[in-house]
């Protein structure tokens, strides 16, 4: 039997650090931090623009990110430790089913009262264990993020990684990040073409409440 734990501490706890700290230019937006993200507004727990992560889990992206720069590509990351306090926000607000501000963008063609069944919204997530990055690629020269067929957290199958209803480019930007990622140890979620964790992560069982500060 698997016990699953909560622990909230007013500084990340040991194991974790700033991701800046160790990649000084890594490109971070993290999405719930601001109003771009399907619940319209910042998530509970972000307080700032800061990427947190395991150490196990940020010398991995490292050598993705080392790597990528030799093609004049460079990561850009949208989430990795999220609260639990963010991934309860996201449930009272899945629970609101009046609260569709940025349905167009997010979920156009799910109904809100249909994002628990089909997966999209869950009591606990993986980013909460601090192993987890969503990520994208970025063109080195512009800034701007490679075609890959999809938003970010876009809720439907487009977002899949294996969607074949995209152009010959985008599952090629796709199958690049794809491969580079692996190479590096983490394994994907086939249902969000962005969303990896690391293989071996140190904190399995754990889900952890810091602020993100």
């Amino acid at each position: 039997m698997l016990f699953f734990c909560t622990f909230s501490f007013a500084q990340p706890p040991t194991g974790f650090v700033y991701v800046k700290d160790f990649i000084p230019d890594l490109n971070v937006e993290l999405r719930y931090y601001t109003s771009n993200n399907f619940i319209g507004k910042p998530a509970d727990g972000y307080q700032s623009n800061k990427l947190i992560l395991t150490v196990k889990t940020v010398k991995a992206l490292k050598q993705v990110h080392e790597e990528l720069q030799q093609q004049n590509l460079c990561l850009k990351v949208y989430d990795g430790y999220r609260p639990q306090q963010a991934v309860n926000h996201f449930i009272k607000w899945a629970r609101n089913l009046n609260d569709t501000i940025n349905k167009q963008v997010f979920y156009p063609n799910v109904k809100k009262k249909n994002l628990f069944k089909e997966g999209y919204i869950a009591s606990r997530s993986g980013h909460s264990r601090g192993s987890t990055v969503d990520l994208t690629i970025i063109d080195g020269n512009t800034g701007k993020p490679l075609n890959m067929g999809s938003p970010y957290d876009f809720f439907g199958q487009s977002s899949w990684v294996n969607y074949e209803n995209i152009t010959g480019k985008q599952k090629a930007n796709r199958q690049l990040l794809q491969s580079i990622m692996l190479k590096h140890g983490f394994r994907n979620y086939p249902k969000e073409w962005w969303h990896f964790t690391l293989r071996g992560e140190p904190f399995p069982n754990t889900y952890f409440d810091f602020l993100v500060k």
